[in-house]
């Protein structure tokens, strides 16, 4: 479904004047072509001692401590606003490079010394589709988003859960597991991200949040992987059933709720996200209008998506748009039936 590695766009000065203004630019240091410069690396193993496709990377001495006191800042300016009376306990206590991502992004491990307790936050190129994606979701979705960026470097804050794909391989089959609920929160999941055009949420793009109630568990499906926003030019890739890794909780999905049921849930998150849109109607206008303006994707898939929206939803308003942005914007207001949403 998506053939090639995703082009990165810059950052323009209107969207890093948007950034000041919402409070998401920030005088970090742009650490992130120092982190590219380590001198070694071995695979990294999750706990239980399986291979992931994480490397632990190694810097020299004298660069490594340079490095660890970037980020000790970095963090405490993401948690706590930069107060730097507050992080003398704090180490870096591991840093990992994922090649494998569009992004190629760095995890960083910090722990707190009193009490060796560990937290995570990621150092990505900072790229315009991206920093839309993370705005759209914070806007939209029921989920918070904590980032900061500034210059070619972007802060992402850990989005906790059970990885998709973990969940999918040890956690479906369990039979104590709730399966109309998760059933449910995959339907509302899929169309929050067709709704906004978030695509490639293949299972390792997205965590499961288990929470449990006071009679049952809840679960809430979340995407950590906001590099295919309003990207690609094929409609399947926003629609999360249709990838393959998926379709095991597709087919319990079908097995679970019938159609009219799950009408109903596509309609119930339809009509929150529109209680949203309309609550952050300014800042809404404000991203959608940046989008407009930006270059997001290669032209030819404008024309593409384009098309393929006006045979999904039997219209021939979206093939006239010219940019992602437009499709994106009319998109929301056409789902969502929001009309007078300007951009």
């Amino acid at each position: 479904m998506i053939a090639k590695r995703k082009q990165q766009y810059p950052v323009n000065s209107s969207l890093h004047q948007y950034l000041y203004h919402f409070g998401r630019h920030s005088d970090i240091p742009l650490v992130y072509d120092d982190l590219l410069r380590y001198v070694g690396a071995i695979p990294y193993d999750d706990p239980q001692g399986k291979e992931t496709l994480w490397l632990t990377v190694m810097y020299p001495p004298e660069e490594y401590r340079d490095i660890c006191d970037k980020l000790i800042s970095i963090y405490t300016a993401l948690k706590i606003g930069g107060d730097t009376s507050l992080h003398k306990h704090l180490s870096v206590d591991r840093i990992d490079f994922g090649e494998f991502g569009n992004s190629r992004p760095f995890r960083i491990k910090i722990t707190n010394q009193f009490n060796d307790n560990s937290d995570y936050f990621y150092v990505k190129v900072a790229d315009a589709s991206r920093i839309f994606g993370l705005e759209l979701e914070h806007i939209l979705s029921p989920n918070r988003i904590n980032y900061l960026v500034n210059g070619n470097t972007l802060i992402e804050d850990h989005i906790a859960g059970v990885p998709g794909n973990v969940f999918l391989r040890d956690y479906l089959d369990n039979p104590e597991l709730n399966k109309v609920r998760i059933a449910k929160e995959f339907t509302k999941f899929n169309e929050r991200c067709f709704i906004r055009l978030l695509g490639d949420m293949r299972s390792v793009n997205y965590v499961v949040d288990i929470t449990p109630d006071f009679e049952e568990v809840q679960y809430r499906v979340r995407p950590i992987d906001f590099d295919q926003q309003s990207y690609e030019g094929g409609g399947k890739v926003y629609l999360s059933y249709n990838f393959r890794s998926n379709r095991k909780i597709t087919k319990l999905s079908f097995s679970c709720l019938n159609r009219q049921t799950i009408s109903q849930y596509a309609e119930e998150e339809r009509s929150q996200m529109a209680r949203r849109a309309a609550s952050e109607h300014r800042r809404l206008s404000a991203v959608l209008s940046m989008m407009k303006r930006s270059e997001i994707c290669p032209i030819e898939h404008v024309a593409q998506l384009g098309g393929e929206l006006d045979r999904m939803h039997k219209t021939s308003k979206f093939s006239k748009l010219k940019t992602m942005g437009e499709l994106t914007a009319e998109h929301i207001c056409h789902v969502l039936e929001m009309p007078d949403l300007k951009y």
